[in-house]
């Protein structure tokens, strides 16, 4: 029996990317740290990603000729604090944030939640709990709990780029609360054993964390050197089609932000794929923008068919997950729908 263990690579995770789908992993000081196996082979995945709920199927094979113990992680995408942006809270669980579910060959396996908290590449978790604030960088409960400190440990935090002062006005002059904007990242992981010449099947569900804006953004001006258009055509392959769809929506042309719609940003970090043997052997993918009358647009090197009326399918066989690309879903939800939009 071979048990997946490398101590040269015991570093901390601020080096790591950020990461989500399967991979073999190490637990040292600073953290998990993922590694390559070459013997345990990713024979099949199956993913189905919408704002409600994500869920991927794999089948592994070892194709060792002993045994193989491993820790196995599933890293999931960061969250970061914003005062500008949405971001939705998967679930009230603190030790189960994402409502993580784990089956194993069918059976039920615990996983651990580890988390930490960065800003600027610096590693404030331990800081942050000895303040008694939640990891968490979101909620009202986090918010109450940072203003809830004296004024030096809040310009503190605003000295180590933990938190941004938000100004409102309450009715008797402006207010000053402090935010979150620190980087909360999350990674589950078990043990597991991987039996030489044999297939292991491993499900994941769970509720992502829904970023988002009230308005369409992607058609304002370029400001302060940032071009939206130029960004979202980037991060989510935003083409001619899909954004004149969006722009016959505008009640005014000169009011970029006047479509009727939402957006909601959904992530998966499937990077880690490449780190088993070989290429993912059958890969399978549905992404579901819920209601038909919502847009969707996504990055995709192949053939999108629509299957449904929100469901829309690829396939690839010996894929290797992009290196340099993760897997972002751009929904655009729809506000008072009219019949056939979208």
């Amino acid at each position: 029996m071979r048990i997946l263990s490398i101590a040269c690579m015991l570093a901390a995770l601020a080096a790591a990317p950020t990461l989500a789908n399967d991979t073999m992993s190490t637990l040292g000081a600073g953290g998990l740290v993922f590694v390559q196996t070459d013997d345990v082979k990713m024979l099949s995945e199956d993913l189905y990603v919408s704002p409600e709920q994500v869920r991927v199927k794999y089948e592994f094979r070892n194709e060792g000729a002993e045994d193989t113990d491993a820790l196995v992680a599933f890293p999931m995408p960061d969250i970061t604090g914003d005062g500008d942006f949405m971001v939705a809270i998967p679930t009230e669980d603190p030790e189960n944030i994402f409502g993580f579910e784990t089956l194993v060959n069918g059976e039920p396996v615990s996983a651990e939640l580890h988390q930490y908290v960065f800003a600027t590449n610096i590693d404030y978790t331990q800081y942050l709990t000895d303040l008694g604030l939640p990891l968490t960088p979101y909620g009202d409960a986090t918010v109450k709990a940072i203003n809830a400190l004296d004024e030096a440990t809040k310009q503190e935090l605003l000295h180590r780029a933990l938190v941004i002062p938000m100004e409102f006005d309450q009715g008797q002059g402006m207010h000053t609360e402090y935010w979150p904007v620190w980087t909360l990242r999350s990674t589950y992981s078990w043990e597991a054993h991987f039996p030489a010449g044999e297939t292991v099947t491993v499900e994941h569900q769970y509720k992502p964390s829904v970023g988002g804006t009230v308005a369409v953004t992607f058609l304002s001006p370029p400001y302060e050197g940032y071009d939206p258009a130029v960004e979202y055509k980037r991060k989510y392959c935003t083409d001619d089609s899909f954004i004149n769809t969006v722009k016959k929506t505008l009640p005014n042309p000169d009011e970029p932000y006047g479509a009727p719609f939402t957006e909601s940003w959904v992530s998966y970090i499937w990077s880690t794929g490449a780190n088993w043997a070989g290429p993912v052997g059958k890969f399978h993918l549905t992404i579901d923008k819920v209601l038909p009358q919502n847009l969707v647009s996504f990055c995709w090197d192949g053939e999108v068919k629509k299957t449904g009326p929100t469901t829309f399918e690829m396939e690839a066989k010996d894929w290797w997950p992009p290196y340099n690309r993760e897997l972002e879903v751009l929904i655009l939800n729809r506000q008072n729908p009219e019949p056939n939009v979208g």
